[in-house]
């Protein structure tokens, strides 16, 4: 299963400098409780942002791959030059964690969506690029100040 997990706010913002635009601890809990321990995949932007949080401490995920198609090494993640090749052979469940190349590049081959819709609007640069929803169903929705969680499900043919 490949699965995208992000936070947007009305305009589709996701973030800001590399950064994310906002703090709010409950979209922080709900991404933890998903992807703690789990298989991710991020591109290299996303990868050199987490390690401004995880300097001496090791990324809490069982196994992390970043997507470049350059040439290069991370000390605690596997390099994923071809990513179409990738998500094609990959047996693992992934989770796919950003940025915005890497969300656009896997959404075709995403199974699940777990969106989080942040109410409001906030100042960043960088925007989820569009998509379409009609191939997918919705399945959860779970309410919170100025949250929305969802989850939704790719419709089989």
């Amino acid at each position: 299963m490949i699965a995208l997990i992000w936070a947007m706010d009305e305009n589709r913002l996701i973030g800001k400098d590399n950064m994310l635009p906002w703090h709010y601890p409950k979209d922080l809990q709900y991404f933890k409780e998903h992807t703690f321990n789990q298989s991710v995949l991020m591109g290299d932007l996303t990868y050199q942002s987490l390690k401004t949080y995880y300097k001496t401490k090791p990324l809490p995920f069982k196994k992390s791959y970043v997507a470049n198609i350059n040439d290069a090494t991370y000390p605690d993640a596997i390099h994923v030059k071809d990513l179409f090749d990738f998500l094609k052979t990959t047996k693992e469940d992934i989770y796919v964690i950003g940025g915005r190349t890497i969300y656009q590049l896997t959404l075709p081959y995403a199974d699940r969506l777990y969106i989080t819709y942040i109410l409001g609007t906030h100042e960043g640069n960088v925007y989820f690029p569009p998509f379409d929803l009609s191939e997918f169903k919705w399945i959860e929705k779970r309410l919170e100040e100025k949250l929305i969680f969802s989850v939704y499900e790719r419709k089989q043919p």
